[in-house]
């Protein structure tokens, strides 16, 4: 019965029957390979978590609901292409922005690390001057104290000498005085008792020997001239105690004073170039803190632009390298998605010149 109904349908249509058949066939394949177009972007999509990708397979399933005619294939290519050419040109500035940030990245890296060495130098050198200036100001105000010191020693000592010289100086007036009066009395008893058994050496300075006894003399004047001589003797050797006292202490003196002026020479050039040394340490330091004021300024600005810079390179919540990939992936799928569209738009048209062709338009 169905063949013979076909049979029928075939005599009284023409053919129709068998042209509308293929037409069929025709749709439904378009229809499938639309659908599956359609599944791999929207496969896409959920893989990559591409909310652009759900959105185009959301578009494209729209068109192929309400576009209808036959421009359907054609706009779906457009779209995938369009897409396509959007992910590459993403693409192409996410490489322009790495290459940016790598080349901005190692420039200011290199340029931190400068200014940071830098500044630890020049703070180095400030720490180091500014200890060496300390130590130098303490050994001037250790010099200056045994200078202060030297010089009250040596005052004093002025002062002693000078007291002793004074004591010096009235004791032997005094002894020259009585040995000059004793001398003169001597020579007048001499004189009056013209006793040769008593003249001794000429010498008064020299200590007489003990008088002689005689009888010439006799009684008083005799003892008296001994007493005399024994008092010339005295008077003579205490004058050369005095001299010989007064000798070893002005030896002694400058010897003490020629050291104090060596040392007081030697303190004060020590304190003269110490001093010109802190000074030239203290002009340097605050030449270094400029330069240090300087590159702290220059590093703040450095580590501020590297701070934003990594913000724009760095701190995102994917990697380049999984961006890359994963836009490469999205890219390979829509081509892929795009070739099997080409394919079936290049089907369709032969199969329906093929059927133009067998209806003999």
């Amino acid at each position: 019965m169905i063949a013979k109904a076909k049979k029928i349908l075939e005599e009284t249509s023409g053919g129709a029957v068998d042209q509308s058949y293929s037409f069929l066939q025709l749709n439904t394949r378009a229809d499938l390979k639309r659908q599956e177009v359609v599944t791999v972007v929207s496969n896409l999509a959920k893989t990559h978590h591409s909310a652009a990708l759900a959105q185009l397979a959301s578009r494209m399933s729209a068109v192929i609901k309400y576009g209808g005619g036959d421009d359907v294939f054609a706009k779906i290519k457009g779209m995938v292409g369009d897409m396509i050419a959007k992910l590459e040109k993403e693409a192409e500035e996410d490489a322009t922005e790495k290459a940016y940030c790598d080349e901005e990245m190692a420039k200011t890296e290199a340029k931190k690390a400068d200014l940071e060495g830098d500044l630890s130098k020049v703070t180095a050198k400030i720490d180091q001057a500014a200890a060496t200036s300390a130590k130098r100001k303490g050994q001037v105000k250790e010099l200056q104290a045994q200078l202060a010191t030297l010089a009250k020693e040596q005052a004093e000592m002025d002062s002693i000498r000078s007291e002793q010289h004074g004591a010096y100086t009235k004791a032997k007036a005094d002894l020259e005085l009585g040995l000059s009066g004793v001398g003169k009395a001597l020579d007048v008893l001499r004189d009056y008792y013209g006793s040769a058994a008593l003249i001794q050496s000429d010498n008064f300075m020299q200590q007489p020997a003990k008088p002689e006894k005689h009888a010439a003399s006799g009684g008083a004047g005799g003892s008296i001239i001994s007493i005399l001589e024994v008092c010339e003797s005295d008077f003579s050797d205490n004058l050369a105690k005095e001299e010989m006292a007064e000798s070893d202490s002005a030896s002694e003196y400058e010897k003490i004073t020629q050291a104090n002026k060596v040392a007081k020479t030697t303190k004060d050039q020590d304190v003269k170039y110490k001093t010109q040394e802190f000074k030239s340490l203290d002009k340097e330091i605050s030449e270094l803190t400029g330069d240090k004021d300087t590159l702290s300024t220059e590093l703040g600005a450095v580590t501020e632009y590297y701070s934003k810079l990594r913000e724009r390179c760095v701190a995102k919540p994917e990697s380049y390298e999984d961006r890359k990939a994963r836009r490469e992936a999205e890219i390979t799928g829509l081509k892929e998605a795009l070739q099997v569209l080409e394919e079936e738009t290049a089907f369709v048209q032969r199969k329906r010149k093929g059927l133009r062709g067998h209806i003999g338009f």
